[in-house]
């Protein structure tokens, strides 16, 4: 099939490419120059892990192409995703300034040729139906102009541009750091929209991945396709993040409880996720979630049940949870070492998880403004960042180069994201270069009595 994808930030890329991969023919369309430029010489702007191979063999198959042409891109699509950025506005209001700006752009590229226009941005309950209005403003716009000039025919009419396009609901489920994975297996896809047609075309596109064609394992059962209205599909999206926001935030806070009453969190987790109603995925305690969905959703879903009335008291406490947890580091420094003020602070980590080179919303930013405005001078070790020179939205932190120059001179490290190197670092090494030889996992990650054995003071979250 012949897809569009209007916006190459995370989702959209991902989502791009992985299509190409399984045999569509996908433009991908983006405003910025010099990231098109960067995309068609074969570089990914993003890290994610599997990513940049499946593009360069997509475009060099014929699969993928890369343009900031938004009208070549609507004119090659069947099916056309709108993939950009809803970012938080103070209010907490999703700002889908760039959905509308996309949409009024597909609206004045129609040409008749049947449409699905797919939303896969996260955008607030009701946003089916404003879509496909805005879409319409456009299609008016460019019936206008074309009227004016005299260029109208009868199978152009404004009412057939009209009927040539239908509206639908695809949230996306990826996690960074695993999104390719995700895209080939993914637990269920979700379809919301009122056109039985429309409704086809997505389960066609989607075809090799609800049959397992490219899963790692085959055996498995056909992917469950839920289809339901607009409305029940975009707040499944925000239902699903906001659910797993608040099984974190519930077993931070029992984490709590644990460090007060002597209880080991990593094992009452293993007890509690036995029991198949809770499962053990999201019940790592540790310094809080972070990154460009759960804050960003949770916030949104809570404005938005404002607005209609109901006050989100369970989501609130979710947030406040989190808040606290995030600088619960700093209060188990304060314990081990008093005083902060001229006191050096490694960092292991400064992405908000694992695998991603995303620095949005991440604990590890927290953690340097307080100790800053404590005294401390901050450093910092983080395998991608370290090693990209990537330095944008990060100040008061100095960024090592390798783990034995960060514990260089230390005080205390805090292991801030469960990297898998982490495992395997020479901690006793480390511990000989540090002034004072102690460590707060904030995940809960390493193994206490290895980093005992290698000369540290181990503290744990709940532990």
């Amino acid at each position: 099939m012949r897809v569009c994808v209007i916006g190459t930030g995370y989702v959209g890329l991902v989502t791009g490419v992985c299509l190409a991969h399984i045999g569509h023919h996908v433009i991908c369309v983006d405003n910025n120059e010099e990231k098109v430029k960067l995309m068609q010489s074969g570089q990914a702007p993003i890290f994610e892990p599997g990513l940049s191979e499946l593009m360069r063999s997509s475009s060099e198959a014929g699969h993928l192409e890369f343009t900031t042409d938004l009208a070549a891109g609507v004119a090659h699509g069947e099916i056309l995703f709108i993939a950009v950025g809803t970012p938080p506005l103070p209010t907490g209001e999703s700002d889908t300034r760039y959905v509308e700006a996309v949409a009024r752009g597909i609206g004045t590229h129609l040409d008749g040729a049947y449409k699905v226009i797919v939303n896969k941005s996260t955008v607030p309950i009701g946003s089916g139906d404003w879509v496909k209005m805005i879409v319409m403003d456009g299609v008016a716009e460019s019936h206008k102009s074309l009227v004016t000039a005299g260029g109208v025919s009868k199978a152009h009419s404004l009412e057939e541009m009209a009927a040539g396009f239908e509206v639908v609901s695809n949230p996306e489920f990826l996690r960074e750091g695993s999104a390719v994975y995700d895209t080939f297996n993914p637990d269920r896809i979700v379809l919301g929209g009122n056109s039985p047609k429309a409704i086809a075309m997505m389960q066609e596109l989607y075809t090799p991945l609800i049959e397992r064609q490219y899963a790692e394992d085959k055996s498995l059962p056909p992917v469950p396709v839920l289809v339901t209205d607009l409305s029940s599909a975009e707040m499944i999206k925000y239902a699903a993040n906001a659910f797993l926001a608040t099984k974190i935030s519930f077993i931070n806070e029992v984490a709590n409880i644990c460090d007060r009453v002597g209880a080991d969190v990593t094992e009452v987790a293993k007890g509690i996720g036995l029991d198949s109603r809770i499962s053990n995925k999201f019940l790592q305690a540790g310094i809080g979630w972070g990154g460009s969905c759960f804050p960003k959703d949770v916030l949104a879903l809570t404005h938005i049940a404002e607005d209609y009335g109901y006050d989100t008291k369970l989501l609130k406490a979710t947030v406040s949870v989190n808040q606290y947890q995030r600088l619960l580091a700093v209060e188990k420094l304060k314990q081990e070492l008093k005083m902060l003020k001229a006191k050096t602070i490694g960092l292991l980590g400064l992405t908000f998880k694992p695998d991603t080179d995303d620095l949005r919303d991440a604990p590890a930013l927290n953690l340097i403004e307080e100790l800053n405005r404590l005294g401390a001078k901050v450093k910092a070790y983080d395998p991608i960042i370290s090693s990209s020179g990537m330095r944008h939205g990060l100040t008061g932190v100095i960024v090592e180069t390798d783990p034995e120059r960060l514990a260089d001179g230390c005080d205390a490290l805090v292991l801030v994201t469960d990297w898998e190197q982490f495992a395997k670092l020479d901690y006793e090494k480390m511990a000989k270069l540090m002034n004072h030889p102690i460590l707060i996992d904030g995940r809960n990650f390493l193994d206490p009595e290895a980093l005992k054995s290698a000369g540290f003071h181990y503290v744990g979250i709940g532990r």
